[in-house]
């Protein structure tokens, strides 16, 4: 009886061990970030070490003035004739324009022969009709014959098609003007100036990114420096901002025109330009918050205390440590400095 107690005892026992659970151990908080609309949005879970990592900075605007510098190079220059004194050689970088330049003079030279040509027809025709008219008065009166008339009739129609055939050649050589200025246009000339050049004088062009030819402003001056002349400053005014954007690379060409007495630069040399650009009230953030992913810049806005918004924005030249921002962002927003290389890895899965 007493061995049976004892085993009912340990039956017992060993039941209250076995309904025992071990203790599970405590779930660790998941602190990955959320990341959603295409990773432009970063929210972090409540009490994030990481959030701590994040250091912002709010936009402000202020006035900026600027340096902005370009390449460029020397596309013509003034020479004298050897042949023709009233009429300055130009001197292009590009045989193309050379040519160009070339058959457009001709075209103009023979565009005054055609004029003067036409003149002359229309007082043949002038003088055709007035002989008509002297032959029809005698065939009236009977002084005359049909014959005569007939004669003065077929020589003035002679001559009007010779005025007709001369207006028409006068007709393609203006309309040959018209494509040889359209190139130099392209090329960022003004034919007229090209043709009254004084010797000295030397051309310029500077390719500027749209988003800043707006900065600058014909008549306004520059300083270039030639690689040729480091230690010399060359000061150029800017005759012409182009009426076209290049389509591929999205730039607009200068043309700025230099005096150089001393004949010292030669079509083909390269230069830097600098002008002085008065940014106005402008918003601008630290070189810091500004990244760059596939040719697009961008930085990150805090929305509130756990999530960040990836804005893409339009960026301007750089100023000291700061950047100018065009477009993207508000006066007011908050951008991230410190942590912004990792909210970038974040948002583009790198």
């Amino acid at each position: 009886m007493k061995r049976l107690g004892l085993i009912v005892i340990l039956a017992a026992l060993l039941a209250s061990c076995g309904s025992h659970e071990s203790p599970k151990a405590p779930a660790h908080p998941d602190t990955r970030p959320e990341v959603s609309d295409s990773g432009e949005v970063i929210r972090f879970p409540p009490d994030s070490v990481t959030l701590r990592f994040f250091k912002t900075v709010t936009i402000t605007k202020g006035d900026i003035n600027t340096e902005l510098t370009a390449p460029a190079r020397v596309v013509a220059t003034v020479a004298p004739s050897s042949e023709n004194t009233d009429q300055n050689l130009v001197l292009f970088d590009a045989p193309d324009l050379t040519v160009n330049y070339t058959e457009m003079l001709q075209h103009i030279i023979s565009i005054r022969q055609k004029g003067s040509i036409i003149q002359q027809r229309k007082a043949i025709i002038a003088q055709k009709q007035i002989e008509l008219e002297r032959f029809q008065d005698l065939a009236a009166h009977g002084a005359g014959t049909g014959k005569d008339v007939s004669d003065a009739k077929t020589d003035l129609i002679a001559a009007q098609t010779d005025l007709a055939l001369a207006q028409t050649d006068l007709n393609n050589e203006k309309t040959a003007i018209l494509e040889h200025e359209s190139r130099l246009k392209m090329a960022g000339f003004e034919p007229q100036e090209l043709m009254k050049a004084k010797l000295g004088k030397v051309w310029v062009i500077c390719d500027m990114p749209e988003i800043q030819v707006t900065k600058v402003k014909e008549g306004g001056n520059c300083q270039l420096q030639f690689t040729s002349y480091p230690d010399m400053t060359f000061t150029g005014n800017i005759e012409s901002v182009g009426e076209v954007v290049d389509n591929i690379t999205r730039m607009v060409k200068l043309r700025i025109g230099v005096q150089d007495p001393k004949g010292l630069l030669r079509a083909g040399m390269f230069a830097n330009v600098r002008f002085g650009i008065d940014e106005g009230n402008s918003l601008s953030v630290p070189k810091e918050a500004l990244l760059t992913v596939q040719g697009k810049d961008y930085v990150f806005v805090k929305k509130d205390a756990r999530s960040f918004r990836r804005q893409e924005v339009l960026s301007g030249p750089q100023v000291g440590s700061r950047i100018i921002l065009y477009r993207g962002v508000q006066e007011g927003d908050q951008v991230v400095t410190d942590g912004a290389m990792q909210l970038k890895g974040i948002s583009f899965g790198y």
